[in-house]
């Protein structure tokens, strides 16, 4: 979790450095800002853009062969690093589960509305406790197919309307329950069943989940998520690449780029793109 008081929430590192850049660009070299700014605009999400609710979206048989996936993985194949803080085992990049991820990217197109590719997998086993507090994707999941597995009973997950990018950061210790309660916000609640999915744009939606549900037995939810980025934008969104591509090789000394990095180069060996979503 990060520490930054303007943005202390999960996964905020890239707009972090989006933020740092954007300043540093405005002060310094501030005939390269409208191109920066410019250049992103393909990571916003479009303001009519709906979350889709996918019931039947797995076949029965596909179903049951990432159960499968999921029964055969060994101890040593699972990360841990998110046990305590988020109650899940994670497992990146599957080799199965990107063909399958591959297979759906014209489907995802259709159903985002714009040309998109493959990003990153993961494959989330919550245990019983489970919990997915309120935060915003990085654009490496500007758009995220959530796909139910299997579970001990159905698991809510809220998402807000399309908002813009919080680029100045939020302020106070209750700003998570702040943008829960916000009435402008116009929070939406699903429920998945196995074999359901969700297409929502995690990159431009607040979104959580309540710790999950006590059970008489144990409590979990098996969730799969594929990401997809607009197609063609892979070095737009490493903001490694920023000071190459916009021409200042000045921004590769930002302390907040130099955290971005770091934090990438610590997760490197499991996840794709550096930045994870829930």
């Amino acid at each position: 979790m990060r520490s930054d008081p303007k943005f202390p929430w999960y996964d905020s590192q890239w707009l972090s450095a989006y933020e740092a850049t954007a300043d540093y660009l405005a002060r310094m070299h501030p005939e390269r800002l409208p191109e920066f700014r410019s250049a992103m605009d393909i990571l916003r999400t479009r303001p009519d853009f709906r979350v889709r609710h996918l019931k039947g979206f797995l076949s029965r048989e596909l179903l049951e062969e990432i159960r499968g996936i999921s029964r055969s993985l060994s101890p040593g194949e699972l990360e841990l690093h998110e046990a305590v803080n988020f109650g899940r085992w994670v497992v990146h990049d599957h080799p199965r589960l990107v063909e399958i991820q591959n297979d759906l990217t014209d489907r995802v197109s259709e159903l985002a509305g714009e040309a998109v590719e493959p990003c990153y997998n993961f494959l989330s086993m919550y245990s019983q406790l489970g919990r997915c507090p309120v935060h915003m994707d990085a654009p490496q999941a500007k758009y995220t197919l959530d796909i139910c597995i299997d579970q001990s009973q159905p698991w809510d997950i809220h998402f807000s309307r399309i908002v813009p990018w919080p680029e100045h950061g939020v302020v106070g210790d209750d700003w998570d329950d702040h943008i829960r309660n916000d009435p402008a916000m116009a929070f939406e609640s699903f429920a998945l069943e196995p074999g359901e999915a969700i297409l929502f744009s995690g990159s431009s939606q607040w979104h959580y989940r309540d710790p999950i549900p006590a059970t008489g037995s144990r409590a979990f939810c098996d969730l799969l998520f594929f990401h997809y980025i607009p197609a063609g934008v892979r070095q737009l969104i490493d903001p490694a690449q920023w000071h190459a591509l916009f021409g200042v090789p000045d921004l590769n000394r930002l302390p907040e780029m130099q955290a971005c990095k770091s934090y990438a180069h610590a997760h490197s060996d499991h996840e794709k793109g550096g930045i994870q979503s829930l």
